[in-house]
């Protein structure tokens, strides 16, 4: 019988091999890796042939964030605890917001004249809380480099 084959053992592609260089890339450009490094160990991802060869080559260095893509755009809110709280009070102040405007429209158009806006006494002091806490930081993504 033929016994499965181990992860580390598994074949590995010339994208796989990539994909390990950018990480080294990476790694280089955060001064991670100096160039004598950097080539040494490029040279060890194109001589690799399974995941665990591969593996060994990065072994030692942390997963650094992949570069956003040309024209794409950089998130709003951080994929954090912090990210996520800031999304969803942005979603609850942002739905209050036009429930309020909404109503205030309605009765506006009623009653046939323009009521006092009220609304802004519902939506501004929530929106100056939202914007000085993410200018402050919280819930916003790491700049780049």
């Amino acid at each position: 019988m033929n016994e499965p084959v181990r992860p580390d053992d598994m074949r590995i592609s010339d994208a796989d091999r990539e994909r390990v260089q950018d990480q080294l890339k990476r790694a280089h450009d955060a001064g991670q890796l100096d160039l004598h490094e950097f080539d040494d160990r490029a040279k060890a991802v194109w001589e690799s042939r399974t995941r665990g060869q591969l593996a060994e080559v990065t072994a030692d260095l942390p997963n650094l964030p992949e570069p956003r893509r040309a024209g794409e755009r950089r998130p709003v809110f951080a994929d954090t605890p912090g990210g996520l709280t800031m999304r969803i009070l942005t979603i609850v102040f942002t739905s209050i917001a036009a429930v309020n405007l909404t109503i205030w429209a309605i009765v506006s158009l009623t009653v046939g004249s323009m009521v006092h806006p009220w609304w802004l006494y519902v939506a501004l002091p929530p929106a100056a809380v939202l914007s000085i806490l993410y200018t402050a930081g919280i819930g916003r993504p790491p700049r780049d480099r």
